[in-house]
């Protein structure tokens, strides 16, 4: 297990692309630029029945209930925009602003520690208490101008903030996710030493609350380092991006056991081994998780560079 000081080199370098594909519509065709999946997908399971998930303090008397993510079943990682899901996929993860696929089971993407690109002068404007600034300056994250990272440092910051982002939590299952992914888990290690693991577990256990209140699962995105405290904190599933980069997948399957989605970017070293690797040690048979290898913009089918293949 690595620390929390090595967790910026695994951040993924690409969340949402809206204005990319507001732009560029709904692809409708599916066109794989020269990648597919590497064999003919298996019959898929149904999604697992629906099953209690604790809340972040753990105590099963407040848990709600949960459709939780099919084991195994084909991925496909659309957050560059929204396209028909190529066949055999049965799980589709989109955008806030995008609508469910009907595929099987829909994960709906929330920004939820940092600002959205555009969104940061609302923020400022409307609650720049709940902006985190250093020297009287707002923190933006070094990777992703334009995203400022949220102030999570008090208790009463936390309920304000989960409050704004419940809103989206609530969209998610009002259009008929079955589950949310919150980015940016891991905006404490960007935050110059003002924000903690803890402080970050605490807001996510609200978001918890939230997404099982609505009836979603809610998904750990990345951040590793947090082993068990993750699932105690009450996330359902975990969305691994990297993971086989950095020889973590493992570590993700020993928490979550086969509720993870691991998405490998072709712009990895020795992509195909890589991936193969994957599919190899835990992406095919009885004890399979989703895996999935895309490009990293996460393009539209027909754009050049498009990457779709799975195991």
């Amino acid at each position: 297990m690595t620390d929390a000081t090595t967790t910026p080199h695994r951040r993924a370098a690409r969340r949402r692309a809206v204005a990319a594909w507001v732009a560029a519509g709904t692809a409708s065709a599916l066109l794989l630029a020269g990648c597919g999946t590497s064999s003919e997908p298996e019959a898929q399971q149904p999604a697992a029945e629906s099953t209690p998930s604790t809340d972040g303090a753990g105590d099963p008397g407040t848990s709600s209930t949960v459709r939780l993510l099919p084991e195994g079943g084909l991925v496909d990682y659309q957050l560059g925009g929204p396209y028909d899901p190529p066949p055999g996929v049965t799980v589709v993860v989109r955008d806030v602003t995008a609508s469910p696929s009907g595929a099987g089971y829909d994960l709906c993407y929330v920004n939820a520690f940092q600002t959205q690109p555009g969104d940061s002068e609302a923020w400022l404007a409307d609650h720049p208490e709940l902006v985190l600034h250093v020297d009287g300056v707002p923190l933006e994250d070094p990777d992703w101008p334009d995203e400022l990272i949220l102030d999570t440092s008090t208790a009463e910051n936390r309920t304000a903030i989960a409050e704004i982002l419940g809103e989206q939590v609530d969209t998610c299952a009002a259009k008929g996710f079955d589950a949310v992914e919150p980015d940016n888990l891991d905006s404490f290690t960007r935050s110059a030493g003002l924000l903690s693991e803890d402080d970050n577990l605490a807001l996510a256990s609200l978001l918890v609350e939230r997404a099982h209140a609505a009836g979603l699962a809610i998904a750990q995105k990345n951040t590793v380092e947090l082993g068990e405290r993750g699932r105690e904190a009450g996330f359902d599933l975990a969305v691994a991006e990297d993971c086989a980069v950095y020889d973590e997948c493992g570590d993700y399957t020993a928490v979550y056991g086969r509720q993870v989605i691991e998405i490998v970017y072709d712009d990895a070293p020795d992509f195909e081994a890589l991936l193969e690797a994957s599919c190899a040690d835990h992406g095919r048979g009885d004890d399979a998780i989703s895996v999935v290898g895309r490009d990293r913009p996460l393009s539209l089918p027909g754009d050049p560079g498009y990457t779709f293949v799975t195991c």
